[in-house]
């Protein structure tokens, strides 16, 4: 027991001595990718690009690796849709990084210019954050998206994949690397803890010895919970995507059904997928048979109210739990509401401040709609699966930031960095 034990501590010891030695090669690499060109950094991420499309084929025979133990394991569909590349998604990723490179440096940015009564001139300009660790599970394009993004915001990154996909990350990582030597920049500015163990989560948490400066967890609720908890350092997080879409009385039939069916079917397992389907009371004799049959006969279940249960015998009872529910699967959950002012609360009491959409004709119902709705993210006629940064034009995300401080909503390039302020004076001193 005691040789256990002794080389369980040694172990831990080796692993957190190599995390010291990769925070203290990130904190070097910062300063570095902070001070670079956006010539050399956009010549690391084209590199990178033309690497993962050259090395598609090592990419997907270590991910089909990843995919058969977590089938072999008996992982849910929705989780091993987001674990699966193929060549498609490949080319997307390699796509997503040169469209990174496409974007404008976001780093020295002029955000404000104002001079004062003593002629002194004041400039926020902007800054990167410095090291930004980033923990997620499953999906290996964030290797790419996040540390892409980070790059380009002039940012050292620190990447955290889970056990599952950590083959797939290796190969992806090892692109981004040759981008990196391509360009002449330290190949710490993108580093991948390449371990399963869970030890390692905890020690980013702590920051690497001040080493991270920002978290950012990419997972399950049990994950962003853990780090929102035991992060010594700030974080960038939503802690799930319980996802409404409203069907307003004034909605189109056509136009709700098109909405309803993307927005909860075209990939039920990221998280602006649908999750709540709130019909007006005013429409529902019109509108909720439809909506559910379509729904139903997509494949989806749906758990509803007693309304909803009495327009289709196949809608399963839904219970209270369902309303906060985050399924992440084939499964919505169904209920009708009498009008807007009922939508908008039902929202606020289970909504989790992520993406909401409503679907109506009526522009001063949207405008209240948008307005009051306090989510990240809000829609009106678009399905909530444009809840993207690559779909908003920042060529990918690091993650979606329910919360209110600094960034909310995809974050990309530009919400990766900070400010410092540049006061020029000409001899001013103060009284």
């Amino acid at each position: 027991m005691t040789q256990t034990l002794s080389k369980e501590a040694t172990e831990a010891q080796t692993l957190q001595a190599s995390l010291s030695v990769l925070g203290r090669a990130a904190r070097r690499a910062a300063r570095a990718v902070a001070l670079a060109r956006s010539a050399a950094k956009n010549k690391a991420l084209r590199a990178a690009a033309t690497e993962i499309r050259s090395r598609k084929e090592a990419i997907l025979a270590a991910n089909a690796l990843d995919v058969a133990d977590a089938k072999a394991r008996g992982t849910a569909g929705s989780f091993i849709d987001r674990l699966t590349l193929n060549a498609s998604r490949v080319e997307a990723i390699a796509q997503g990084v040169e469209e990174i490179a496409e974007l404008p440096d976001p780093v020295g940015r002029l955000l404000a210019r104002f001079e004062r009564p003593n002629g002194l001139v004041i400039e926020r300009v902007s800054t990167p954050l410095g090291v930004i660790g980033v923990i997620y599970e499953s999906r290996p394009n964030v290797t790419a998206d996040a540390g892409a993004l980070c790059l380009k915001a002039g940012n050292a990154a620190i990447l955290r994949g889970g056990s599952e996909s950590l083959r797939s990350s290796r190969a992806i990582h090892a692109c981004l690397v040759v981008g990196l030597k391509a360009a002449g920049l330290p190949e710490a500015a993108i580093s991948l803890i390449d371990t399963a163990d869970r030890a390692a989560v905890g020690a980013m948490l702590a920051g690497l010895d001040g080493n991270i400066d920002v978290i950012v967890p990419r997972g399950g609720k049990s994950l962003v919970a853990r780090v929102q908890h035991e992060a010594r350092v700030p974080v960038f997080a939503h802690l799930e995507g319980v996802v409404h879409v409203y069907v307003h009385k004034d909605a189109d039939l056509g136009m709700a059904k098109r909405l309803v069916l993307n927005a909860k079917m075209r990939r039920t397992g990221i998280c602006g997928a649908a999750e709540t389907l709130l019909v007006d009371r005013g429409c529902a004799g019109t509108h909720l048979a439809p909506l559910v049959a379509m729904l139903i006969d997509a494949g989806c279940e749906v758990r509803g109210d007693a309304a909803t249960q009495a327009v289709d015998a196949r809608v399963r009872p839904a219970a209270e739990e369902d309303w906060r529910a985050e399924y992440l699967d084939a499964i919505i959950a169904a209920k009708v509401v009498d009008g807007l002012d009922a939508a908008i609360e039902h929202i606020e009491t289970y909504g989790s401040h992520h993406t909401d959409c409503i679907v109506t004709k009526d522009d001063a119902a949207a405008q209240r709609f948008m307005s009051e709705v306090d989510s990240a993210i809000v829609l009106h006629n678009a399905s909530t699966q444009f809840a993207d940064g690559g779909e908003f034009g920042f060529g990918a995300e690091i993650g979606i930031a329910t919360g209110r401080m600094h960034a909310r909503g995809p974050v990309g390039v530009e919400q990766l960095t900070s400010f410092k302020y540049r006061v020029h004076g000409a001899g001013q001193v103060r009284g």
